[in-house]
């Protein structure tokens, strides 16, 4: 997290992650990102492996009807 508090809900777990912080997501895990503050979010997403492409998303709930 680059600045402001993140609510990370990963699996069954929820925590924040706060400036200077990071956590990792295990592939196929579910998860969430919300800002429980009012400081905007800036973060940095770091993907790993052999395929880094965005088409593989499954939203299960989407609150800014991003399809």
């Amino acid at each position: 997290m680059v600045s402001g508090t993140a609510r990370v809900t990963r699996g069954q777990d929820s925590f924040l992650v706060s400036e200077n912080q990071s956590t990792y997501i295990p592939l196929g895990v579910t998860h969430r990102l919300e800002n429980p503050g009012v400081i905007p979010l800036e973060m940095i997403e770091v993907q790993s492996g052999s395929y880094l492409g965005e088409d593989d998303i499954v939203r299960f709930e989407d609150s800014y009807g991003r399809a």
